[in-house]
């Protein structure tokens, strides 16, 4: 589906919500920080002084539970503390499994098995779709529906629907258009948070000449190449060009397209600008692209490492402190606005059940957010999540930001795509854009690689 980019958003709101994002990453970063079950009755209340919050779940003794999602390392041990807290609550048992992209092909395989989990963490609007028309999917329940209505806005509630029905709870949110820099190197360096992509080229170099690579690409992972490509294009093309190429309504033959190419490839294509070159970087991983730039002392590998809110989780990991060894800084403006990019990840039921579609309805409450925020690393689409469960101020402000948005953000544009072109690993989008980090000059062939991918899965 695509109803958030056919929605039609101005030029004015994206100035908007950049201003914010920029006002609030101007302020300084603290170090992230890292109820009682009633018997009585089959309803029990979620009420306690954890969430300071309340859910409504039944009784499910006995019960058990699968929830496959792809996290790994400290965001999938945050996340089994809230699924803790559901069993807690609720007497059932849940079991996490963990799942290998694409999440669909995994899901597939278990199908095909008979042994689907209950619940599957969906990371692309595409790919809700693909469970829908598979006949995985089932829909929400009235409680959930009632969950997300009170607790988010119309098109958070949007992205999670497929022909009108309610499939997805989006439980889990990023900002995407986020640079994190190492402190001490730009401090040596004597450079500065850049505000526009030429003063971004400017720093890269002021960073070089102090004898540090300026950038870190995990390019082993094509999603975070996509997530460039997608800040960029959203600055320099537009929203209303943004949105018509996130549905294939315009080619990736576009002179827009080539556009961006060429702006991406002054990074990608600069002598020594990436750590590791091209090659380094097509065999560094996301979580490695981020701790390679925090640690080493004043010599890391990388001086910035572009990526989400979600980086701290390994900002910390590297035992870098987030506001004092590790600082951030918005995407900077290509064009005339600063890009404001989101992705996120849905709870979809593929096994219905009472426990299942209580599980849904608890993961649309403010409550189980509210667990997840206070352990950073994460961003909560759940407008009536308190701002101050958040462990640092710019992750409060971010989340302040994407609330106060509304419905007027970007979603991830590969996320929107079919799967088979927007989150296959060495197909479709991810491949191509590789095979470009690995030759920048080589644009037009990149262009119609990109193309004849996208026509042929998306049926046009």
């Amino acid at each position: 589906m695509r109803s958030t980019s056919s929605r039609n958003r101005t030029n004015r709101v994206a100035r908007a919500a950049a201003a914010v994002l920029a006002g609030a990453l101007a302020l300084s970063l603290t170090a992230c920080g890292g109820g009682d079950d009633n018997d009585s009755g089959n309803e029990q209340s979620g009420s306690d002084q954890e969430t300071g919050s309340t859910v409504t779940l039944p009784k499910l003794n006995g019960e058990s539970l699968e929830v496959a999602a792809v996290w790994t390392g400290a965001e999938q041990e945050n996340f089994k503390k809230v699924l803790a807290e559901f069993e807690k609550r609720t007497g059932a048992k849940v079991t996490f499994v963990p799942a290998q992209d694409p999440i669909i092909n995994f899901l597939g395989s278990k199908v095909a098995g008979g042994q689907p989990p209950d619940i599957a963490m969906l990371p692309q609007p595409g790919a809700i779709k693909q469970a829908v028309e598979k006949k995985w999917a089932k829909p929400l329940g009235a409680d959930a529906v009632k969950e997300l209505q009170a607790n988010y806005s119309q098109g958070w509630q949007d992205i999670g629907k497929v022909d009108n029905k309610q499939y997805g709870v989006y439980y889990k949110a990023a900002n995407k258009s986020l640079i994190w820099y190492n402190a001490q190197v730009f401090e040596n360096a004597g450079a500065t948070e850049p505000k526009t992509w030429d003063e971004l080229l400017s720093t890269a170099q002021t960073v070089y000449d102090s004898g540090v690579t300026p950038f870190s690409v995990g390019g082993a992972e094509g999603w975070t190449l996509t997530d460039w490509f997608e800040n960029i294009y959203l600055s320099q093309a537009g929203p209303e060009k943004y949105d018509q190429l996130a549905k294939h309504e315009i080619k990736w033959t576009d002179a827009s397209v080539k556009n961006a190419l060429t702006t991406l490839a002054q990074v990608w294509g600069k002598k020594d600008y990436v750590a590791g070159g091209a090659s380094g970087a097509l065999q560094t991983d996301f979580p490695a692209s981020v701790t390679q730039t925090f640690t080493g002392g004043d010599q890391p590998k990388a001086a910035m490492v572009y990526e989400g809110d979600f980086a701290q989780v390994n900002i910390v990991q590297a035992k870098a402190k987030v506001g004092t060894d590790a600082k951030v800084f918005p995407f900077p403006a290509v064009g005339d606005t600063a890009p404001v990019v989101s992705g996120g990840d849905a709870a979809v039921i593929l096994q219905d059940s009472k426990a299942a579609q209580a599980l849904a309805t608890f993961l649309a409450s403010p409550d189980a957010a509210t667990i997840q925020a206070k352990l950073g690393g994460y961003l909560s689409p759940n407008k009536n999540v308190d701002n101050s469960a958040y462990p640092n101020a710019v992750q409060q402000k971010i989340a302040g930001a994407l609330i106060d948005s509304g419905d007027d953000f970007r979603f991830d544009m590969s996320d929107q795509a079919p799967q088979a072109f927007g989150g296959t690993p060495g197909k479709g989008e991810w491949k191509a854009l590789q095979d470009f980090l690995k030759n920048p000059s080589d644009i037009a062939d990149t262009q119609a690689k990109l193309e004849a991918d996208a026509a042929a899965a998306y049926g046009n």
